[in-house]
């Protein structure tokens, strides 16, 4: 009994700041003041439509989605060739090089702020969406690594033994029997490493200064530090940001956690 309370107690405090915050989306200044904790006495637009006037919203929005969908699919294509090769080839280093690339998990983000700008000043993609696809792609290394090199491990070697007999060469048998064989680690990783690009604020509030590559984060410090008078919509704003990540996750949920609670992987 106290266990069923336990977990309602946490589903409770995980989604009640979410719900709040959409609830209070459609409110208006006067009621979330009044009683923030209250439904609202009518579902109105307002907020959305001063959200979308008050700041580049749309605009942001766009370049969110292209670049967190851009660099999530290089980061799982790269890491899923990259993970294969650890999992299946033997060289000299292997597990050395293994360590060092897992270990930058645990390396502090502002730690890498000033070494990331001078990289990407030095190659000429300051303030441009290639550049930010570039570092979301190195950042979500550590995580994807450690997601497919497990999933392949768990791969009967079989399968490749079988598809070598057949005449299949190495890279026919990575994307056309591996790569399917995959498809649980490779949403995992796909979905950690959308989530991570797309509500990363530090790395695009650095690497860029104009209109042009900036990222649906920044948008909402228009409201916190010019409009923050206007809760509404800034609510709204909220909203349009979290609702992406939430949709992914929702979508993809049941592959996530089978493939992170997977107890079967093969060291």
């Amino acid at each position: 009994m106290l266990k069923y309370i336990f977990l309602t107690l946490c589903v409770f405090v995980a989604l009640f700041p979410i719900v709040w915050v959409i609830m209070s989306s459609f409110k208006t200044n006067a009621e979330i003041l009044s009683n923030g904790v209250a439904l609202p006495k009518s579902f109105s637009f307002v907020g959305y439509k001063d959200a979308l006037t008050i700041s580049p919203i749309l605009s942001y929005f766009g370049h969110s989605v292209i670049i967190t969908v851009a660099a999530t699919a290089l980061n799982v294509l790269f890491l899923a060739m990259a993970a294969y090769v650890f999992a299946r080839c033997r060289f000299k280093g292997r597990d050395v090089l293994y360590f060092v690339l897992s270990l930058a998990m645990v390396i502090p983000m502002t730690a890498l702020l000033h070494p990331v700008y001078s990289v990407v000043q030095t190659l000429g993609l300051y303030d441009t969406k290639a550049g930010l696809i570039l570092v979301y792609t190195a950042l979500n290394l550590p995580m994807s690594l450690l997601i497919l090199r497990g999933t392949f491990l768990s791969i009967p070697k079989a399968l490749e033994e079988a598809a070598y007999v057949d005449g299949a060469g190495f890279v026919r048998t990575f994307f056309q029997i591996m790569m399917p064989c995959a498809k649980g680690g490779l949403t995992s990783a796909a979905v950690l490493a959308f989530l991570n690009s797309w509500n990363e604020f530090t790395f695009a509030l650095v690497l860029t200064s104009g209109q042009s590559a900036r990222t649906l984060p920044l948008s909402l410090s228009y409201f916190t530090a010019q409009f923050s008078f206007n809760y509404t919509a800034m609510f709204a704003a909220v909203t349009i940001a979290v609702i992406p990540s939430i949709i992914v996750f929702a979508v993809f949920q049941e592959q996530v956690v089978s493939s992170l609670t997977a107890g079967s992987v093969k060291e």
